[in-house]
């Protein structure tokens, strides 16, 4: 378990928004990539990321529907990437590592969860490859960037759906065992915190720190694939398919749920730290394998030992 992963009494809270975690931060000057940067969390991260004077790339599967969505927002620009796709995210890391440019903010926000099975086209299971193998790469393929920031960040999206289980190393494709949508959506962001503490464990020496982070139970799009009894049944919306706002719940708004991503990415109260999995805008306690409180994040999820198989395991899938 990271040494850190203790709360430091941040001061915000589940009610906090992503406009009162920026607030009189400027970011003149930076240069921030989010990944799903055009829906959602995304969206709001690229928005204020933004409006605090960084430059942000958007990288998209449509780039027309990108433009579209964050049309009146300075300083981003859109290039073609699917993370599905490794071709496509060495085309991206190539465009924006030919600008020259320092990266000093990789918001890794895109992902998909609980669909029917795909599979990419070496045969990952779709919710690992996107969340997690497509994030891998391009991180790694953007390092010299953030090496080139003497201070860059990086965050990584996971949730409180981590604690479905921790990644199967033996059958991560679930190519023997039956597929279930919540297990496997469980294993990919297990996957997304355990990444952030190898990378944070390999590169801090480098200046690079990162973190995962739970937003919250907010329904956007990313819930498109969950039964509308299956969000009426967890409170994520009302009999009328409205959603339920409730924050000391974890029912949260769009800009409360971005809110601990941008606090990640840019509070001077986590300088010094990295590989933390945080939530409400702090870190989060740890929560043991057995307990049913609703909070916090569990011990396959900051396992050291696990990061480092992980890593080994997504490079060499990445080979294939």
């Amino acid at each position: 378990m990271p040494a850190a992963q203790n709360p430091i009494g941040s001061g915000f809270d589940a009610f906090t928004s992503a406009s009162d975690v920026i607030a009189g931060i400027s970011l003149a000057g930076k240069v921030a990539v989010v990944t799903g940067g055009y829906s959602g969390l995304g969206l709001e991260t690229t928005r204020h990321l933004a409006m605090a004077g960084a430059e942000v790339f958007v990288p998209a599967r449509s780039v027309e529907k990108a433009r579209i969505q964050t049309a009146g927002i300075p300083r981003v620009s859109i290039l073609p990437m699917d993370l599905l796709d490794r071709r496509t995210i060495d085309s991206f890391a190539d465009t924006f590592l030919a600008t020259g440019k320092a990266l000093h903010l990789l918001v890794n926000s895109a992902g998909v969860m609980m669909p029917p099975l795909f599979r990419d086209a070496d045969g990952n299971e779709g919710q690992f490859a996107v969340n997690h193998l497509g994030h891998f790469r391009l991180a790694q393929r953007l390092m010299r960037s953030l090496e080139l920031a003497d201070g860059a960040r990086v965050v990584s999206v996971s949730s409180r759906g981590h604690f479905h289980g921790a990644v199967d190393f033996d059958d991560p494709a679930f190519k023997t065992r039956t597929y279930d949508a919540a297990t496997a959506y469980g294993q990919a962001k297990t996957a997304n915190a355990l990444f952030a503490l190898a990378l944070d464990n390999r590169y801090q020496n480098r200046g690079i720190r990162a973190f995962s982070v739970h937003p919250g139970a907010i329904l956007t799009n990313l819930m498109r694939h969950v039964p509308a009894a299956a969000l009426r049944e967890h409170r994520i919306v009302d009999e009328h398919g409205s959603p339920l706002i409730d924050p000391a719940n974890d029912r949260k708004t769009v800009p409360q749920g971005a809110a601990t991503q941008i606090w990640c990415a840019v509070s001077q109260q986590l300088d010094g730290l990295g590989g933390v999995y945080c939530e409400d805008c702090d870190i989060a306690p740890p929560c043991p394998a057995e307990s049913s409180a609703m909070r916090g994040v569990k011990p396959w999820a900051m396992d050291e030992e696990m990061a480092d198989r992980l890593w080994d395991l997504s490079e060499r899938l990445l080979a294939a």
